[in-house]
């Protein structure tokens, strides 16, 4: 998974920001939720951290 290759989509909701992932790849999509203080940067790599563990945990199950 390159991070290049990664969606990233920012939708503010009063003073907080729903910020989405996805896989193009695998179609994988997360979402996460937080405060529009905490800044672009900390709210994409939170975002990110967890869709490497989705895809991740996917991996996982699929091979058992």
């Amino acid at each position: 998974m390159g991070d290049e290759d990664i969606i990233i989509e920012f939708q503010r909701i009063g003073a907080s920001v729903r910020v989405s992932a996805i896989d193009p790849e695998t179609l994988t999509e997360v979402s996460i939720a937080g405060p529009a203080s905490a800044g672009e940067e900390a709210l994409t790599r939170a975002v990110m951290q967890k869709l490497a563990y989705v895809l991740e945990k996917k991996r996982g199950s699929s091979s058992t």
